[in-house]
C-alpha cells in the first residue's frame, strides 16, 4: 500500500503523531481527572476524533491525485469563508477566553481557521500557478494578492485569532515570493502589514500587554506576565534531561493551557533540553522532506502546494515553541501534532497526505 510513499515523511509524521498523543496524555492528565474522572480523557478524545478523522483524511489525500485540489481550490475557499461567517451566529458557535473560534455540532466542535489555513494554501498555489507570468506585476499580482490576504485577515481579526493570521501571512508571503513575486513587493507588503498589526495591537489592551510582557518578561508575574513566568519555570526546571515523563509539576493548575498552546513548556519540563531538541529536529526533518518534495514536483502547482503546506506546518510549530519560550509574544496557536485540538490535528494530517501524493508524481 505504501510502496510509492515518501517513507521518510511518513515515518516522521507517525513519530510526531504518536509522540504527540503521549505528550498530550501526560500534559492533560490533571484536567482530564478534574473534568471527567478519567485520566486519559482528552488524549483518547484526540486520538478518536482528531487522529481518526485525520488519518482517514491523510489516506484519502494520499490516494487522490493532487491536481484535483486545483479544481476545488475556489469552492474550498468559499466554504472556508462561509464557515468563518457562521462563527458569528451565537446559536452555532462557541466563545471562550474572549475569542469566538469554534463551531459546535452537538458534542463535536470544529475550528474553521484550521480549515482556512489549508484551503488558502491550495487556493494560493492555484492562483499563483495560473498567473505565473503576471505575479511580478503590481496591478495583476501584488494588489490582488494583498486584497486576498486582507479579506482572510479581516475574518481572523474579527474572531480574533492574530496567531493564525501571522502563520497565514508568513506562509502566503513566502509562497508569493516562490511564485514569482519580487523582493521589493514583499518588503512593501511586509511594511504595510506591520503597520496594520501595530494598529490592531494598539486597539486591544490585552494584545498590547502581550508585547509588554514580551519586551519585559518580569512584568507582573502574578498578573499579565503569569503565563510566561510559569512557562519559564517549567522549561528551566526541565534542565538537560528533564524531570521524567509524566512528572511535570506545572500541569497541576500552575501553567495556563497546559494541553494547549503551553504544552511545549510541559514537554520541556518532563523531557528537558534533550527532548525539546528531538522535537525540533522532527519538525525540521518534516520541513526538509516537504521542501524536497516541492523541489522535485512535476509541475509548478505541485511545487507551490508542497512548499506552502510545509512552510505552514513549520511556521506554526516555530511560532508556538518560540512564543512559549519567550522568543516571540504569546499568540495562542496550537503546536502541530501535539496540542489538544482535533481540528488542528486532522487538517495537519490532511496536509501531509497531500504532500505524500505529490511525492508519488515526482
Amino acid at each position: 500500500m505504501f510502496r510509492s510513499v515518501d517513507k521518510p515523511l511518513l515515518y516522521i509524521t507517525l513519530a510526531l503523531f504518536t509522540g504527540g498523543l503521549l505528550v498530550l496524555g501526560s500534559a492533560s492528565m490533571v484536567l482530564s481527572m478534574q473534568n471527567s474522572g478519567f485520566i486519559g480523557y482528552y488524549a483518547l478524545k484526540q486520538l478518536v476524533l482528531g487522529g481518526g478523522i485525520g488519518m482517514v483524511a491523510l489516506l484519502v489525500a494520499w490516494r487522490v491525485p493532487y491536481r484535483i485540489w486545483k479544481k476545488l481550490s475556489l469552492p474550498f475557499m468559499l466554504l472556508a469563508f462561509i464557515l468563518l461567517a457562521i462563527l458569528f451566529l451565537p446559536q452555532l458557535s462557541y466563545s471562550w477566553g474572549g475569542a469566538r473560534r469554534w463551531l459546535v455540532f452537538g458534542p463535536i466542535s470544529f475550528q474553521p481557521a484550521e480549515f482556512l489555513k489549508l484551503a488558502f494554501v491550495i487556493y494560493l498555489a492555484s492562483w499563483l500557478d495560473a498567473r505565473r507570468e503576471e505575479v511580478h506585476s503590481i496591478s495583476y499580482g501584488m494588489i490582488p494578492f494583498a486584497l486576498m490576504l486582507a479579506i482572510v485577515g479581516m475574518f481572523l481579526v474579527m474572531q480574533p485569532d492574530i496567531g493564525t493570521l501571522g502563520v497565514v501571512a508568513i506562509t502566503s508571503g513566502v509562497m508569493y515570493f516562490l511564485g514569482g513575486g519580487r523582493m521589493s513587493q514583499i518588503a512593501t507588503l511586509s511594511l504595510f502589514g506591520l503597520t496594520i498589526l501595530y494598529l490592531i495591537v494598539k486597539t486591544a489592551p490585552y494584545r498590547l500587554s502581550r508585547f509588554t510582557v514580551f519586551l519585559n518578561p518580569g512584568t507582573e508575574p502574578q498578573g499579565i506576565g503569569y503565563q510566561i513566568t510559569q512557562a519559564f519555570i517549567a522549561i528551566g526546571s526541565g534542565g538537560f534531561f528533564g524531570q521524567g515523563f509524566g512528572r511535570s509539576l506545572q500541569k497541576y493548575n500552575y501553567l495556563p493551557e497546559p494541553m494547549g498552546d503551553s504544552i511545549f513548556a510541559i514537554y520541556a519540563e518532563e523531557l528537558g533540553f534533550l527532548g525539546a531538541t528531538v522535537l525540533i529536529l522532527l519538525f525540521s526533518f518534516l520541513f526538509w522532506r516537504g521542501l524536497v518534495i516541492a523541489k522535485n514536483a512535476r509541475d509548478n502547482f505541485g511545487k507551490l502546494l508542497a512548499a506552502g503546506i510545509s512552510i505552514s506546518i513549520m511556521t506554526q510549530a516555530f511560532v508556538n515553541m518560540a512564543a512559549i519560550s519567550g522568543l516571540l509574544p504569546l499568540t495562542g496557536i496550537p503546536l502541530p501534532f501535539v496540542s489538544y485540538g482535533g481540528s488542528s490535528l486532522a487538517m495537519t494530517l490532511a496536509g501531509v497526505g497531500i504532500l505524500l501524493n505529490i511525492s508519488k508524481h515526482t
